[in-house]
């Protein structure tokens, strides 16, 4: 488990999906690996100072990629889509983006 909640959320997604599910109160958010659904609600709240509904989790595997006769793997990572409840404010940040 994480100390503090900007360890748990690591950067927003924006994306046209990301931006389109907004109006339904449904935020992208990149978050560390070893994060829980109730770490992320809690750190949501925090932050925010919203209410979280519920939290869907998707782990994203990292992807082969070569760069001329180098070959690897990009680092694995996790995104949550966090949705808020009705009476539940929207988060400041993605209100300038819309």
């Amino acid at each position: 488990m994480k100390v503090a909640a900007q360890e748990i959320i690591l950067k927003p997604v924006i994306t046209e999906a990301s931006m389109e599910n907004m109006q339904q109160k449904k935020y992208t958010f990149k978050v560390a690996v070893d994060a829980t659904k109730i770490d992320i609600a809690r750190a949501c709240e925090e932050l925010f100072g919203v209410k979280v509904d519920k939290v869907n989790t998707i782990n994203v595997r990292g992807r082969y990629r070569r760069q001329g006769a180098h070959a690897g793997y990009t680092a694995a990572s996790k995104k949550a889509i966090v949705t808020l409840t009705k009476d539940s404010k929207t988060i400041a940040f993605f209100d300038s983006m819309l």
